[in-house]
């Protein structure tokens, strides 16, 4: 994820938001089978390595139309990158690295800062919202990606303070285990695995059950 994230702030600097939640985006499949050891210990069962690698096999349909969802957000979220480059950014042709991290430290762009941090904020929020128990759900209850999402959005709008603390501590736990290369995300992914299994299940049966 750091070497994606690297090569597109040096190729294509005005996709790097997006890409970042890209990256972002993956963490919740790849702990799909913490979710699953998770929920085996949760009732009781001895967990299984193999079983926790093939935990998707049978919700191919819901994790295919979830990917689905998430691909056309971040979509979205990149044509709208590139529009607010396009209307807000004081420079000629298209940035660059060197341009970019110029605009950030000056104090003259605020603009530009404001609305592309806004833009992304926004995005951001939604792409979490709608993933936040999405995953965890489908594998406990065998539901669709929709109601899924929907009940993500429901938990999210209830408890809007603590997933937003939450997701700002995810973001900044995995920011800090990737530097300076990525060796940090090998305690810090699984951790927050667990975690998300057990936010998962205290939200959706006080909220969405």
């Amino acid at each position: 994820m750091a070497l994606v994230v690297s090569a597109v702030f040096n190729s294509n600097p005005e996709f790097t938001l997006s890409a970042v939640s890209g990256c972002l985006l993956v963490g919740p499949f790849l702990a799909m089978g913490l979710y699953d050891v998770s929920m085996h210990l949760e009732r009781a069962e001895a967990p299984s390595l193999a079983r926790s690698l093939t935990c998707w096999d049978s919700h191919l349909r819901s994790m295919g139309m979830l990917i689905l969802v998430m691909l056309v957000l971040e979509l979205l979220w990149g044509r709208a990158s590139l529009v607010v480059f396009a209307v807000f950014f004081n420079s000629a042709g298209m940035p660059t690295t060197a341009t970019v991290l110029e605009a950030v430290f000056n104090p003259q762009n605020w603009e530009f800062i404001a609305v592309y941090l806004g833009v992304g904020g926004f995005f951001a929020g939604l792409v979490f919202a709608s993933m936040m128990v999405s995953i965890p759900m489908i594998l406990d209850r065998d539901t669709d990606a929709i109601t899924a999402c929907i009940t993500s959005l429901r938990v999210f709008v209830a408890h809007t303070g603590v997933a937003t603390c939450w997701g700002l501590l995810i973001v900044v736990l995995a920011v800090l285990a990737m530097l300076p290369s990525a060796a940090g995300l090998v305690v810090v992914g699984p951790w927050l695995g667990f975690a998300s299994w057990h936010a998962y299940r205290d939200c959706v049966t006080v909220s969405a059950a």
